[in-house]
């Protein structure tokens, strides 16, 4: 140690103060190099925390990411529609419905509409009326079914659709009521009520315009004949959505229909993969449409006075022979077994018809049964009590066979009508499941080469599978042909505009 003597601060014995002042600055100098080695060693490990935490976060929000990119994806309207007990079989990337924007409520009156057609037209006609209702800011009566056309079906909506969960999941949308308010049911009864058929194929504008004033003005009206009354093209994106998401979302079928189609997709299935073959041969479409080609005489008479005898058929005079080669009657029986042999349907596939009783009975179908022995109806797989509640209603039938159509491995239509069209929109937004879209036009050209011996049977299948190789439903634009919208592609048939995946923006068309 230094000892001080004195108050003059001087030291005795320098080397030994010297050497004390050197050995205090040596620990000092150290005891500071192990500060800051300390604190170092702090700041070391902090840094090491903060980038192990934000590495951390990087490595679940990238798992997040795969998850959302290899989960199976099921449609946004789908989900609420989880209780429809059909096995669909989702793919890995699957499409959305995004709901429109939230209604603010401000009612300009009361919509009162009467569908018209089979149900797949009546389908479509209440997806476009609520559609309306909602940007008309109207409230809607629950709309009423055909009851007056060829099949005379005397089903009201509640017996095909449940109308509950129809007004409840489309209370943001539009306001809908079973009934008029009792304040205004007397304009019904007493012949007050403004009825009017709105114009084919508008745009909203004609909404807006027309009836929108005549809606202020009376508060409620009556718009009859529904059917294709929007255009397919041109509307908002928002217009589209909606249709899609009343058509996908609101429309569900009541119990009942939905158990026997349960019932009938697990009969099906215990057996292996099935084919649903839309077969539109009843005697009402061959009426309507003219097209006799492999009836006989009797029968092209009473099919013609068919159509004489039913005024809202307009076409009278029907040239059977040029409108079959020009590709606009349905596929006879005979030609459809043709088609699917020429396309290698294995002929021990299941074969479920879709349809009601087709013309000429067992004599038009017996080629189509020898080539195809497990053909199957809903009546064949089905006891006579299960089918009692929807056998004399012809749309509760056809709600059967929509949903077995769904659930098929493969479906085939015969014919571009309301079913055929509804149903393949309706499976592409399943995910594009495979759907036959028959050219008639070119197969009928094929079947009669064939049939007069110019045309061997390799050369027409290698013809008929070339030709219908991306005809499967795949994804698509609709074809737009302005100023002709019955010749273009329908919306129902291709909502494309509803098909978008999760992670791409909806685009207008």
């Amino acid at each position: 140690m230094c000892r001080v003597k004195g108050n003059d601060g001087k030291c005795d014995h320098r080397e030994d103060c010297e050497m004390g002042f050197m050995f205090s600055s040596e620990v000092m100098v150290e005891k500071s190099k192990s500060r800051l080695v300390f604190r170092r060693r702090i700041i070391k490990l902090w840094l090491i925390r903060v980038m192990s935490f934000t590495l951390l976060c990087a490595c679940v929000g990238q798992i997040l990411t795969l998850g959302t990119v290899w989960r199976p994806r099921l449609p946004t309207v789908w989900r609420s529609h989880s209780e429809l007990p059909l096995r669909i079989e989702l793919p890995s990337r699957l499409t959305k419905v995004a709901s429109p924007p939230k209604r603010v409520y401000k009612n300009n009156g009361f919509l009162m509409v009467s569908c018209n057609g089979g149900l797949n037209q009546m389908r479509a006609a209440i997806c476009d009326m609520v559609t309306i209702a909602r940007y008309l800011n109207a409230t809607l009566i629950v709309p009423q079914l055909d009851k007056t056309s060829f099949w005379a079906d005397s089903s009201d909506f509640h017996d095909i659709f449940d109308v509950d969960h129809f007004i409840t999941s489309l209370k943001d949308e539009v306001q809908i009521l079973k009934e008029l308010p009792p304040g205004l049911k007397g304009r019904v009864k007493n012949g007050k009520l403004k009825s009017l058929q709105p114009v084919s194929w508008s745009n909203m504008s004609y909404y807006y315009k027309e009836i929108l004033p005549l809606l202020k003005k009376k508060k409620v009206i009556h718009l009859s004949r529904t059917d294709a009354r929007l255009a397919n093209n041109g509307l908002p994106l928002e217009i589209q959505k909606l249709r899609c998401e009343v058509n996908f979302k609101a429309l569900r079928f009541t119990s009942q229909i939905e158990e026997l189609g349960r019932k009938v997709v697990r009969i099906l299935r215990e057996k292996g993969p099935f084919l649903v073959l839309h077969l539109r041969y009843e005697m009402d479409m061959l009426a309507f449409s003219g097209c006799t080609h492999g009836c006989n005489s009797m029968e092209v008479e009473e099919l013609t006075k068919l159509r004489y005898d039913y005024p809202w058929w307009k076409d009278k005079v029907i040239n059977s022979k040029m409108k079959r080669l020009s590709g606009l009657c349905p596929l006879t029986p005979e030609e459809t077994t043709l088609v699917l042999k020429a396309l290698g349907i294995d002929r021990n596939v299941q074969i479920y018809i879709a349809a009601g009783n087709i013309y000429g009975g067992k004599r038009r179908m017996q080629s189509l049964v020898e080539a195809f022995p497990n053909l199957v109806t809903k009546d064949t797989l089905l006891e006579p009590s299960d089918l009692s509640f929807i056998k004399n209603h012809s749309s509760q039938m056809a709600a059967l066979d929509y949903l077995v159509s769904l659930e098929s491995d493969i479906f085939v239509p015969t014919y571009d009508g309301n079913m055929a069209k509804v149903v393949e929109g309706h499976r592409r937004f399943l995910g594009h499941k495979d759907t036959i879209l028959l050219d008639r036009k070119l197969l009928v050209s094929l079947i009669d080469r064939y049939n007069n011996r110019s045309l061997s049977w390799d050369d027409l299948s290698l013809d008929v599978k070339r030709s219908h190789e991306h005809q499967m439903g795949s994804p698509t634009k609709r074809v737009i042909i302005p100023d002709k919208p019955k010749e273009e592609d329908y919306f129902y048939a291709n909502p494309y505009e509803c098909l978008e995946l999760l992670d791409e923006p909806l685009r207008s068309t």
